[in-house]
């Protein structure tokens, strides 16, 4: 990222991918402040430095889990030399001055990873610039250390309190230099996490936590269908309800709103609220796979090298495969809720969203209102992955603050209500087909990704940078062959359709790492020696794979009653392999071991990558085992943990991550991990039964 001086007042803008960049809001205090004032150091929008000592630094990214709060202070930190005992973190409010604020796609470290630097760095060489003029020497003969500047040759010593002020009176500089790695203190070393103290005392903030005085409460009857209507409610019998205070319609159905959570569902059970199915009455399973199986493919491949027929004509052998894929729900923890203050022609929100941004605006268009007419707080998230972008729970909670006649509500779903009215993780149909030659190299491989367009359904192209949504994590097909076509079909589906953990990649990786290992198997090649075979030399994944591998014991003989399988995929900038020890028990799955070798480049908090790729497992693990949304009359028919199953703790298998040194920028790190684990599930399978199995979830396998 290339920045330049814009002025003294003005902002450093970070490049923006999808939507969500990052700015670094380079700005002086004011100049007309007595030279004795005691004011902070604030040479950005990250980092303020307090007379006292305090240095808080500003995050403006939604910490869901991710370790996002102490990442980012970390970048800050570093370079700055704080002492991190004296480092507090505070989420950012949606301000202009933080640019477009949204967290997705394993952004928040890859895109703050030079301008949170420089930030810190800026603050750092102000202070050492204050402290040299209060000691009349020669700033390169001072330097920062541990909160304070130090000036070896004479051994004086001043915290960085005490030049706080003198500090912010300095111009701030435009490129200050940033540390060596061989330096670093913090970065790549393991730092406790700045989240955990508050949510293991309780005193953690989530957005069902939020409480405000005269709040209420509201629970929303919604049409279990995309599309439908209000036929008929019984107002009068919701309001005999104790505590219930008014029924209101608004967009999303009727809202019973309520002195507490519990008269808020006893209203909305007394309600008895009826719907129409609307022109979307009768989706069902069935017409799922028909649009997926008819939707016309696309005209212009997304990826065409080399001439693919005449690399088939000429294969030895041939293999053709159909690998499916179902809806999935996001299942969040913490349901989704907002809270919301309508004050005429101003509104207060908090909110545990990852779309500040996207909110906003959606704001904006509803209401009319100006930027500046909106506030949102973002709360403690309990859990994301891509629900939480969405802005249609801040957008209900606005309106039935609005109908109730203002006030704080804080609009709360069921698991029932999240689970039903999701934005669901779209199904996908791929048919793939390769050939091999006498020499067992691959000649050709065809993929087509039929699924539909998130990106269309939300911003009306399915064009992405250049290149359609759904064939991401295919599109970039890393193994070698003779020839390379990579195509799509976008059906259309009434469905709320959204970004789910690892997005595209979490449905691509699949096919394309099972088929791999089915022309592995045909050509009678060990699966990791054929996909080192066909991966470029220097290609990133061949470390994860063969660390993974060593860590595995592959080659080695498993377990009694266990097999192994092998898969790799590269997204957001990370490269991930993972091994999977699979057995069955009484004709279902169980994966008692998942081994990960991953290159991210350069690692802030080794402890948080861990956890992220471990958590990648876990919730990878549940879906390609169970996870599976089906429709009957237009409505989805799952409601909770019973029949849509996560992984229970007595499953949980052992999981090992090791890392690969690498001086690369860093790559994301909350998705990568996920997309390898239902292929290298699916291989193990095979390798266990002879069974090739071809569609997710992975259910009864039979014995």
């Amino acid at each position: 990222m290339s920045t330049a001086r814009i002025g003294r007042r003005q902002f450093l803008q970070g490049g923006a991918l999808a939507g969500a960049g990052l700015f670094v809001a380079f700005h002086l205090p004011s100049t007309a402040r007595a030279a004795t004032a005691r004011g902070p150091l604030e040479p950005n929008a990250w980092l303020r430095v307090d007379p006292d000592g305090q240095v808080t630094i500003t995050v403006a990214r939604s910490e869901m889990g991710q370790g996002s709060f102490t990442s980012m202070a970390v970048l800050v930190a570093e370079e700055l030399e704080a002492d991190w005992k004296a480092v507090k973190v505070v989420q950012a409010d949606a301000l202009p001055k933080y640019g477009r604020m949204g967290t997705g796609g394993s952004r928040s470290v890859r895109e703050g990873w030079l301008p949170l630097r420089k930030a810190g760095a800026a603050a750092r060489q102000m202070l050492v610039a204050a402290a040299a003029a209060e000691w009349k020497v020669e700033p390169a003969t001072c330097r920062a250390e541990g909160g304070a500047v130090l000036h070896p040759a004479s051994g004086r010593r001043l915290g960085y309190g005490a030049l706080a002020s003198a500090a912010g009176r300095l111009e701030v500089p435009t490129d200050p230099p940033l540390k060596a790695p061989e330096d670093f203190k913090l970065i790549g070393k393991k730092v406790a996490r700045l989240d955990v103290p508050g949510k293991t005392t309780g005193k953690a903030v989530f957005g069902c936590d939020v409480r405000l005085p005269g709040q209420r409460f509201a629970a929303v009857a919604r049409p279990p269908v995309l599309g439908g209507k209000v036929a008929a409610f019984d107002r009068k019998k919701a309001l005999s309800v104790p505590g219930v205070e008014a029924v209101v319609e608004v967009p999303t159905g009727v809202a019973v709103v309520a002195r507490s959570t519990w008269a808020a569902l006893r209203g909305r059970e007394a309600l008895g609220a009826t719907f129409s199915g609307g022109p979307n009455g009768a989706l069902d399973q069935a017409a799922v796979l028909k649009a997926l199986r008819e939707a016309p493919v696309a005209d212009k491949p997304s990826r065409s090298e080399g001439d693919l027929a005449a690399a088939m004509a000429g294969s030895v052998s041939r293999l053709e495969a159909v690998y499916e894929l179902p809806l999935l729900a996001h299942a969040t923890m913490e349901p989704m809720n907002c809270t919301a203050h309508v004050r005429g022609r101003t509104v207060e929100i908090w909110a545990p969203t990852q779309g500040q941004s996207m909110a906003v605006a959606a704001l904006q268009k509803e209401l009319g209102f100006a930027p500046e007419q909106i506030t949102l707080h973002t709360t403690l998230l309990g859990g994301g992955f891509g629900r939480r972008s969405m802005t249609d729970f801040v957008l209900e909670a606005v309106s039935v603050s609005r109908a109730a006649g203002g006030g704080p509500v804080q609009v709360f779903w069921t698991r029932e209500d999240d689970m039903r009215h999701d934005y669901y993780r779209p199904p996908g149909r791929n048919e793939l087909s390769a050939g091999l030659d006498a020499g067992r190299q691959l000649t050709g491989w065809r993929h087509l990704v039929r699924s539909p367009s998130i990106a269309k359904q939300l911003f009306g192209s399915a064009e992405r940078n250049g290149t359609p949504d759904m064939v991401e994590g295919a599109i970039a097909f890393p193994y070698r062959a003779a020839a390379v076509r990579i195509e799509h079909a976008l059906p259309e589906l009434a469905l709320h359709l959204g970004w789910w953990r690892s997005v595209y990649a979490s449905q691509n990786a699949f096919p394309e790492e099972c088929f791999l290992d089915e022309l592995a198997a045909s050509a009678g090649v060990d699966p990791l020696q054929f996909r080192l075979d066909h991966l470029p030399p220097g290609h990133r994944l061949r470390g994860a794979l063969e660390l993974a591998a060593a860590r595995a014991g592959w080659g080695t003989p498993p377990p009694a009653g266990r097999a192994r399988g092998i898969a790799c995929h590269a997204s957001f900038g990370s490269f991930v392999a993972e091994v999977a020890e699979v057995s069955l028990e009484r004709g279902r799955a169980r994966v008692h071991r998942v081994v990960c070798g991953v290159d991210c480049g350069a690692l802030v908090n080794p402890d948080s990558v861990a956890a992220q790729v471990e958590g990648g497992v876990v919730y990878g693990l549940s879906a390609a085992l169970r996870g599976e949304i089906t429709l009957k009359d237009g409505a989805v028919l799952q409601g909770n943990f019973h029949d849509y199953e996560p992984l229970r703790f007595g499953e949980m298998p052992s999981v090992e991550v090791h890392l690969v040194p690498s001086r690369e920028a860093p790559g994301g790190i909350g998705e990568p991990g996920l997309p390898p684990l239902a292929p290298a599930v699916g291989n193990a399978l095979f390798a266990l039964t002879g069974k090739r199995l071809r569609r997710l979830p992975f259910e009864k396998i039979g014995t």
